[in-house]
């Protein structure tokens, strides 16, 4: 049984592939990604998911209940996706979607494949402008151009291995029979990495100010969260880069893509 699996493991580890998910853009994020799984895989659990999360919203009567916010943040979307080119050009035709949920904590979140959500809460406790909005959109929709959930899932897939594979071999189970749960718990229960962070920090200034959207209020969004969340944090930064390095971070990269916002606003 030990050869057997170990000869296994190798195979799978022969099926990984180190990918560069986007090009690099202004913002200079180049690191190259190893994945397990397939992004039309993944796609393909996240629709699942996506789909269950607003059917459950529908049916509390809390999705889109506030129209305003829903028709923001759509209008935002809508000037975000065509510069999503400059690190993904095939990702200008993906099924983009976003939804507001009635809920009041300060969260938002973005699904493999363009699929989205932002909570009303966010959007009224923190009173966000327009240029805030765009800010943690673009966050966001950095985390699904990178296919961050796919690179997690695959380390949860490589971390179980000796387990998940064995039991395949022997006919216990099936690697990958839980995609669509594992890509739900990426999302929403465990935490992106501080490498995750900072790209998706430094991709969602580039997109907002493409956009036409001023990069700098990434700064007062997150000065703004870390205030409403007191010492503690709201969930949304509970495992988020250390406050004081990432407001620096942000700060270097809002001044870089000032031209592009400046060019957007011609």
């Amino acid at each position: 049984m030990r050869i057997v699996t170990t000869f296994v493991l190798l195979l799978a580890v022969a099926g990984c592939e180190t990918v560069a998910t986007t090009q690099p853009g202004t913002v200079g994020v180049e690191r190259q990604q190893t994945m397990m799984v397939s992004s039309a895989e993944i796609d393909k659990a996240a629709a699942q998911e996506y789909a269950k999360v607003i059917a459950q919203a529908r049916q509390k009567g809390t999705l889109d209940r506030n129209a305003q916010h829903t028709q923001r943040a759509r209008a935002i979307m809508n000037r975000i996706v065509p510069q999503v080119g400059t690190f993904r050009p095939e990702a200008r035709s993906w099924a983009w979607e976003v939804h507001t949920t009635q809920e009041d904590q300060l969260n938002a979140w973005a699904m493999p494949g363009g699929k989205m959500v932002v909570y009303s809460g966010l959007i009224q406790k923190l009173q966000l402008t327009d240029d805030e909005l765009a800010a943690i959109m673009g966050h966001e929709i950095a985390h699904s151009l990178r296919e961050h959930a796919r690179e997690r899932v695959s380390r949860e897939m490589a971390t179980g291995l000796g387990v998940g594979i064995a039991g395949a071999v022997f006919g216990l189970g099936e690697v990958g029979q839980e995609l669509a749960s594992m890509v739900a718990q990426v999302t929403f229960t465990l935490p992106y990495s501080r490498t995750h962070e900072t790209e998706a920090d430094r991709i969602g200034v580039e997109l907002a100010a493409r956009a036409g959207y001023n990069p700098h209020a990434a700064i007062s969004l997150w000065q703004k969260m870390l205030k409403a969340g007191g010492n503690g944090g709201p969930e949304l930064l509970s495992t988020h880069p250390a406050p004081e390095n990432r407001l620096a971070d942000l700060k270097v990269y809002a001044d870089r893509v000032v031209p592009l916002y400046q060019q957007a606003r011609r």
